[in-house]
């Protein structure tokens, strides 16, 4: 029976690893925009609830701005008019929200670049917002009490999302908001990836990120964190990582479990990962199943030890990788820089101050790494190859996630906004 089961982990993980594409180059990284569309950044503003968009290249100057709570009236009488969803409402305000509220986590465009789709943690919900009239198209109520990280898979045609208190992600129809699949996951979902060729998902699961129980020694507290990878038509499980037992193989007993923003590499071997309390990441190999190396990044002396006091157990949140799969780009969230990583030789470049860099992406060019300033309400632009700092654009409060994604030619703006 053992032998069964290892022969069944063996072909899984083939499986998986003959999912890979070839590499990207710098010059694949920005396709044409469609006819009548233009490439642009969203950048989420999670607490004011509005999306910025910028250019996607070049100097990232401001295109338009979209408020992506225009029912904000309508959804808070729904939510003061019931008790659990009040109660509910002021636990996110008062811990991952750090005192305000999440109306703008994570979006992506539809492939007509005419509406944005976003995920709002405090409404629990995933709406469609129409670019040209700033109405909500469609609304699709997520399972629990709040969602979270999305993913698009890579036709633009559905959009994956965490519901983070009902250890479920949905999978909607990006045009209609149909659901068109769930699957179950470990303790609160986070981050979702497809794979290149939209054949499976992954989801990362970090647990309970808002307890003060943050000693290496109560680890076991904060939940069943694990890997979910499913197929990505019947939404049915492939395979579960437990990277409990990977970081324990690599003789790292004391780390947390919880991974956090994650990257594949361009041929989709290895993954990169970051996990809660760590100033750095780990490579993963996905052939192998085992963690292959680490790497430490400096940690900034003002930052304190206190581990209570990191935003919702982050120490470095967002990553990155170039389409040439040769440089990382890491957010080092709690200790207020940037960083440029040679994946090769894992040695980083200048560490560029930014104020709690919050999420890592790429420019449409590929040249730049871009990382949102969630402490200074601004994007910074780095470049890859001399991992320096390009130029910085103001945004709205608390910029999160950033987003490529395309809206009409000639767009600045919904009519109604």
């Amino acid at each position: 029976m053992a032998a069964s089961r290892t022969r069944h982990l063996c072909s899984v993980t083939a499986a998986l690893a003959l999912t890979v594409a070839g590499p990207a180059t710098a010059a694949a990284a920005k396709s044409a925009a469609p006819d009548g569309l233009r490439e642009v950044l969203f950048v989420g503003n999670n607490w004011d609830g509005t999306a910025d968009v910028i250019e996607s290249s070049g100097h990232f100057a401001k295109v338009g701005r979209i408020d992506v709570v225009p029912d904000k009236d309508a959804r808070m009488a729904e939510i003061n008019a019931d008790p659990i969803k009040w109660i509910y409402f002021q636990a996110i305000r008062n811990s991952v929200g750090e005192g305000h509220d999440q109306f703008a986590d994570d979006m992506y465009s539809t492939p007509d670049g005419s509406s944005v789709v976003v995920s709002r943690p405090s409404f629990a919900d995933v709406v469609s917002i129409d670019l040209a009239s700033g109405k909500v198209n469609w609304r699709f109520l997520v399972s629990g009490y709040r969602a979270d990280h999305m993913a698009v898979s890579p036709d633009g045609t559905r959009v994956a999302v965490s519901a983070s208190t009902a250890n479920t992600v949905h999978v909607l129809d990006i045009g209609t908001g149909r659901q068109l699949g769930s699957f179950a996951t470990g303790d609160k979902p986070h981050e979702n990836i497809f794979t290149k060729d939209g054949k499976y998902i992954w989801n990362m699961s970090i647990g309970d990120v808002n307890t003060a129980l943050d000693d290496p020694v109560w680890d076991w507290t904060k939940g069943d964190r694990h890997l979910t990878v499913v197929d990505a038509t019947t939404y049915k499980q492939v395979k579960v990582i437990d990277m409990r037992q990977r970081l324990d193989a690599f003789g790292l007993r004391n780390f947390s479990d919880a991974v956090r923003p994650a990257v594949f590499a361009a041929d989709e071997s290895k993954l990169y990962f970051q996990v809660s309390f760590f100033n750095g990441f780990l490579e993963y190999d996905v052939a192998t199943d085992k963690i292959t190396r680490m790497k430490t990044l400096p940690k900034n002396p003002a930052t304190s030890e206190d581990r209570t006091t990191w935003v919702n157990d982050s120490r470095h949140h967002g990553i990155s990788m170039n389409p040439e799969g040769t440089k990382l780009c890491v957010a080092g969230t709690m200790d207020d820089y940037a960083t440029v990583v040679d994946r090769a030789s894992l040695q980083e470049g200048p560490l560029v101050t930014t104020s709690k860099p919050y999420w890592a992406t790429v420019s449409g060019d590929g040249r730049d790494c871009i990382v949102s300033e969630s402490g200074a309400d601004q994007v910074t632009a780095i470049d890859f190859a001399t991992g320096r700092k390009v130029t910085s654009v103001p945004v709205g409060d608390h910029p999160q996630r950033v987003r490529l994604g395309h809206v009409q030619a000639g767009w600045t703006g919904p009519s109604g906004g």
